[in-house]
């Protein structure tokens, strides 16, 4: 079901980000040994080359197998296995990767239980594949992805091209993707009711080296999306003017059931989104850790506007340790059309509002998440960084400030991942 498709996303988001980001940052800032180990294959390759001598094998290949898990107090479980690889040529600047997954999602969340639903399992399989052609200052990505469940399809592709100046201490970054969305019932083709949504998303931004210890960059993205998003399964309770005015946050289900009127129409979101953000990202290496932060600033046509801080801290224990500590804080204000309880007049004219939501994550709400993880490296004492194990562990807590059912959520996400050069 849809219902509970951002908190899957989340799920495979923070997973990746948790236990890959650490070593691409070290990478970033300090040359992590899988760079080195490139940069030694591409001068002797070159240097066999001189001298006629056929050359090294100059490909780099890499895999990675990832098993993340999420529970919350609202009944939601999700188990998420993934595996990802890629080849790179660091003499032709060409590169092949891709990913797949599963997500096995569990729910009886309380809007589930508010329309007298049993709990439901369901899969949601995603696969993404990139070519990058990189030879010199300037690069090109064309990468493309899809994504399946009962209820549910999508597609994607895009292209992002890159152009190193300054001796590649700056790099302007500059894309475009588009994404087409087929939502319906589950257990319902296709054919006989099904709704599509459209993306068009565009993409520019640089990063720079600031010094030798420092990278700074700075994104910027616009998202143009038509169609109707509303869910299917989400039924919205109505109230009269007089009962809207006493229904509190964190009103139960029997509260509602008991004050709302007869009816129960669908939600109804508006056809067209324009999204707005900007992510800044600093990348510092000290002696012997990283310090990596994120903040994103966000807006939208409905009225929402959010912010996200992100913050790591890589601390290095000799060449075959690394720990660090994560925090995350996200706060954001209702879409425009938002109430704690709809009104609608009475019975036979029903004078519904023309937009209307249950989705508390439309509403206004702060999250606050905070974990650590480790990460051992386990190849030879000459490159300890060919293969490695990342274990991540995140807890977080979200308080709803004005919505039915719930004001708050706590949930747990843990993730393992084993990488390797081939």
């Amino acid at each position: 079901m849809q219902l509970t498709r951002a908190r899957a996303f989340l799920v495979f988001l923070v997973a990746f980000v948790a236990v890959a980001w650490p070593e691409v940052a070290h990478a970033q800032e300090n040359g992590s040994s899988g760079d080195k180990t490139a940069e030694r294959k591409e001068d002797k390759a070159q240097k066999e080359a001189e001298v006629g001598k056929a050359p090294e094998d100059a490909t780099t290949k890499h895999v990675s197998l990832d098993v993340a898990g999420y529970t919350d107090s609202d009944h939601v479980s999700v188990f998420t296995p993934s595996v990802s690889g890629g080849i790179e040529n660091v003499i032709t600047g060409a590169a092949v990767r891709g990913s797949y997954l599963v997500d096995v999602v569990s729910a009886a969340s309380v809007d589930i239980v508010s329309t007298a639903s049993r709990r439901w399992t369901e899969a949601r399989q995603a696969g993404s594949a990139e070519v990058e052609y990189k030879p010199h200052d300037f690069g090109v990505s064309i990468a493309g992805s899809t994504s399946s469940e009962p209820d549910y399809f999508s597609y994607g592709a895009g292209v992002t091209m890159t152009y190193d100046l300054l001796e590649k201490n700056l790099t302007l970054i500059g894309g475009y993707g588009y994404g087409h969305d087929t939502a319906g019932r589950s257990g319902t083709p296709f054919s006989v009711f099904s709704r599509d949504i459209t993306h068009g998303a565009f993409t520019a931004g640089l990063s720079g080296v600031y010094d030798r210890s420092t990278i700074l960059s700075g994104v910027f993205d616009l998202t143009l999306e038509n169609g109707d998003s509303s869910k299917p399964y989400r039924y919205i309770p109505m109230f009269t003017a007089a009962e809207a005015a006493n229904v509190s946050s964190g009103a139960s289900i029997d509260y509602v059931n008991a004050h709302r009127l007869s009816e129960r129409p669908l939600e109804q979101l508006p056809l067209s989104r324009r999204r707005f953000a900007f992510t800044g990202r600093l990348a510092h290496r000290f002696d012997s850790s990283t310090l990596r932060a994120e903040e994103r600033i966000y807006y939208d046509s409905w009225g929402l506007a959010a912010s996200t801080t992100d913050a790591r801290w890589i601390f290095d224990f000799g060449k075959r340790f690394a720990l660090w500590p994560h925090v995350r804080f996200h706060a954001q204000k209702s879409v425009s059309f938002w109430q704690l309880a709809y009104v609608s007049g009475p019975a036979p004219g029903w004078d519904l509002p023309e937009y209307r939501t249950g989705d508390r994550e439309l509403g206004p709400l702060m999250t606050f998440m905070g974990g650590a993880g480790i990460r051992t490296y386990l190849g030879s004492e000459a490159d300890p960084r060919r293969y490695a194990i990342s274990l991540q562990g995140d807890g977080g807590y979200t308080a709803y400030s004005d919505d039915l059912y719930v004001t708050s959520r706590a949930m747990f996400l843990a993730s393992l991942r084993f990488e390797g050069e081939l």
